[in-house]
């Protein structure tokens, strides 16, 4: 038996923000005082550091829940399954349902429930609930879907990745350049072969000094004065804790596996920071006293941003589809996936295509 993914789809919103169009905004440091730079600079210096080049918008009337049953709908397509027969819809999100202009979440029924209604499915025994795992929740929904399978409580699961981050940004941020919307679903299964599929995972959280490294805060413009919260998160700090713990954690899981780091064919990391993405690449291949081989790590952040959980299952989606220029996948390759984000979680997963 293998627990494989069989099905993926993603929602990749159309609406293009480029670096340009932050130019009129008036970003302030996180004590209220005004940024010296040029915005000119700042965006400069943003570009050098997380290789953003533009993001991408949810259109208005659009809630994240709208974007994770398209993405659904395509993953099911894919697997050339009936929905009917899902025994679990995970959701990874964290913000819930943030409609365009409105300042309030909504969560509640949950997403994933939400997402089961969009579909149509009508069997009560597909049980839908959410994931709030920060970035790396999507990965966390399929280690959870492959414990099901594995357990004997589920034979398919659909797991969905979804965020429309740009609804909770603070403006005056620079941070939230960053950030963006999107969705991406798999299908999960048990399969009759032998020898591929999900072969480890690693997963933990560090709550100690890092557990507030990303927070909901009030904006840098002090003049606002309303208890409205934004998405904030500590640069340096994230940064100096992903490159500590998870080129480690990636290791401890290839080493689980069993599959030697030669056989490795990619590595799908959240595309959180393209500085922050390549030094964790080297680090984890140094951890083997090896350098990384050339397109060993799709990117997509350039173009789409970072939209938190559904950066992996877009990523994984244009890469098996063969829309990354130089990325493709053949049967029989053994990838690793990676994350971390707010928790903070870590976590890792071996696989082989």
């Amino acid at each position: 038996m293998a627990i494989k993914i069989t099905g993926i789809g993603s929602c990749i919103p159309t609406k293009s923000i480029k670096n340009t169009d932050f130019l009129n905004h008036e970003f302030k440091n996180p004590d209220g005082s005004a940024i010296p730079d040029s915005n000119e600079l700042i965006i400069k210096k943003f570009k050098a550091i997380t290789g953003i080049e533009e993001r991408r918008y949810a259109d208005e009337e659009l809630t994240t829940s709208d974007l994770a049953a398209i993405a659904a709908e395509r993953a099911i397509a894919d697997a050339k399954i009936d929905p009917e027969n899902l025994d679990y819809i995970i959701v990874a999100q964290n913000f819930g349902d943030v409609k365009h202009n409105n300042i309030q979440s909504d969560a509640v029924p949950s997403l994933a429930t939400r997402v089961k209604f969009k579909l149509k499915i009508n069997n009560p025994s597909c049980v839908a609930y959410d994931v709030v795992f920060g970035c790396p929740g999507w990965l966390e929904g399929v280690i959870q879907a492959q414990a099901f399978i594995k357990a004997g409580m589920a034979k398919k699961c659909l797991v969905i990745g979804a965020e429309t981050l740009s609804r909770v940004v603070d403006v005056h941020d620079r941070d939230s350049m960053i950030f963006s919307d999107g969705a991406g679903a798999s299908i999960i299964e048990k399969t009759d072969t032998e020898n591929d599929g999900i072969l480890a995972f690693e997963s933990a959280t560090y709550a100690r000094n890092e557990a507030y490294y990303l927070t909901f805060e009030e904006s840098y413009n002090k003049e606002l004065n309303q208890p409205t919260r934004y998405i904030k998160m500590n640069g340096r700090k994230i940064y100096n804790f992903a490159l500590t713990h998870v080129p480690t954690a990636m290791k401890s899981c290839l080493d689980k596996s069993g599959v030697p780091i030669e056989k490795l064919k990619k590595i799908f990391i959240h595309q959180a920071n393209e500085k922050m993405d390549q030094a964790i690449c080297e680090r984890f291949y140094k951890l083997f006293d090896k350098a990384a081989p050339e397109h060993i790590m799709p990117m997509s952040i350039a173009e789409l941003g970072n939209s938190s959980v559904a950066t992996l299952p877009t990523l994984f989606d244009l890469v098996t589809s063969k829309k990354i220029k130089s990325q493709h996948l053949e049967k029989g390759d053994v990838v690793i996936f990676a994350s971390v984000g707010a928790g903070m979680n870590i976590n890792a997963l071996v696989y082989q295509y």
